[in-house]
């Protein structure tokens, strides 16, 4: 056979955190444990698909109506406009002047990398600022968008294991007008630190002064707190306080449906016809990108958030999941206490959602996942839900013995 023409192709590294999983499953240790997976998992280590979904998933397969005809380019128009409503709250007065409005999008990963194309193309922006650290995808969307000076601002502060709010603060006052700045609404990913209602109010004042463009990543409204509007503060302190901006909405976790791909890019604009205008080139992006986007898991968000029992049944669902977490953090917090593991762990606790950064080293990391077979990120972030009633003294015993046992750069 003639050589290939894919022979000078390099090879791209993997992606940590599935890397991870493959190493997880290949390891036949009869005590092992995944803390690296982004998704929920039950007491049992399970994945868990809320009541509410299936309940109205059999209604949909019940339906003799339904078909499996192409949504629009922007999508289904009854999801977008609840998934907006959610996120920027019944009496936003940017829904009540036609200021705001929902395309569908691929998760939320879809949703960020349809408002960095528009952002690039129709804009002409180019700075990105994210905080130090973020999901790592975030860098990857911006850059495959066309964004070539992608900057950091400050926000992990390793010595309190807290937020860095003057480092974040100065780090905005000196970005260029016009930078897109990447603000997670909740639940930050990979700490689990988010700013407190003073601090948003500083953040958004700074983002005012420079005349940046903020742009949200919601990807845990309801499943950090339990509470959807609590989750939302931010989001909407910035809709109440004028600002143009747009919000990448995730399904993904507030709702299990992983695989579905379910999200929203909502866009808040100064005016009516402006906002038209922005979805008119949205619908230009997206055409050539995904042509139209998947009908199964928007139809089942819509369903719910348009229906008050179903509505009702899936904040007792959310609640579920995030009270299961917050019991697992002062379960995993009151071991490590009991072990007197050196250091201060309240951090475990203060921190909200799905994460935990723990504060472990790149070695210490390495040290539990070879003795203990825990895997675990290599920044020391690990998945609260996959700590268990059942494994939470062995995981706390290897935190214990890697913090006593093996030393790190104090600069982590």
């Amino acid at each position: 056979m003639a050589t290939s023409r894919f022979v000078d192709v390099e090879l791209a590294p993997p992606v940590p955190v599935f890397a991870l999983t493959a190493r997880y499953r290949e390891d036949n240790h009869a005590n092992k444990h995944n803390l690296g997976v982004g998704a929920y998992r039950t007491d049992e280590g399970l994945p868990w698909v809320l009541p509410v979904v299936r309940t109205v998933e059999s209604q949909m397969a019940a339906d003799p109506i339904l078909n499996h005809e192409y949504l629009p380019v922007c999508g289904l128009d009854s999801f977008c406009k609840a998934a907006t409503k959610l996120v920027l709250g019944e009496d936003a007065a940017a829904i009540a002047q036609n200021r705001a409005a929902g395309v569908q999008s691929l998760s939320g990963t879809g949703a960020l990398r349809l408002g960095a194309e528009f952002l690039k193309r129709c804009l002409g922006m180019n700075v990105m600022y994210h905080s130090k650290p973020t999901w790592g995808n975030h860098l990857g969307i911006f850059k495959d968008a066309g964004f070539t000076d992608i900057r950091e601002y400050r926000y992990w502060d390793a010595s309190t294991k807290g937020l860095d709010i003057q480092g974040l603060l100065e780090d905005l006052r000196a970005a260029p007008e016009d930078s897109v700045v990447i603000l997670h609404a909740c639940a930050h990913n990979p700490t689990g630190v988010d700013p407190n209602h003073s601090e948003w109010e500083q953040i958004m004042q700074v983002v005012r002064e420079r005349r940046l463009f903020p742009f949200f990543d919601s990807a845990y409204q309801g499943f950090a707190s339990g509470d959807l509007d609590r989750d939302a503060y931010a989001v909407r302190l910035f809709e109440k306080s004028g600002f143009e901006m747009m919000i990448a909405q995730s399904f993904s976790k507030n709702f299990g449906l992983y695989n579905e791909r379910t999200g929203n890019l909502a866009v808040v604009s100064a005016d009516p016809e402006s906002l038209r205008r922005v979805r008119s080139q949205m619908e230009k992006i997206a055409r050539p990108m995904w042509s139209n986007p998947p009908n199964h898991g928007c139809r089942i968000v819509a369903t719910v958030l348009g229906n008050a029992a179903f509505y009702a049944e899936w904040k007792d669902n959310i609640r579920t999941m995030s009270s299961r977490i917050s019991d697992m953090r002062r379960l995993l917090h009151e071991k490590l206490r009991q072990l007197k593991t050196p250091g201060n762990w309240d951090h475990i606790t203060n921190q909200i959602g799905m994460f935990s950064f723990t504060g472990l080293g790149p070695k210490q990391v390495d040290y539990i996942i070879n003795k203990y077979h825990i895997y675990l990120m290599k920044n020391g972030r690990i998945n609260m839900c996959a700590i268990t009633t059942s494994n939470a003294e062995y995981v706390a015993s290897a935190i214990n013995d890697a913090v006593s046992s093996v030393t790190e750069d104090p600069k982590l």
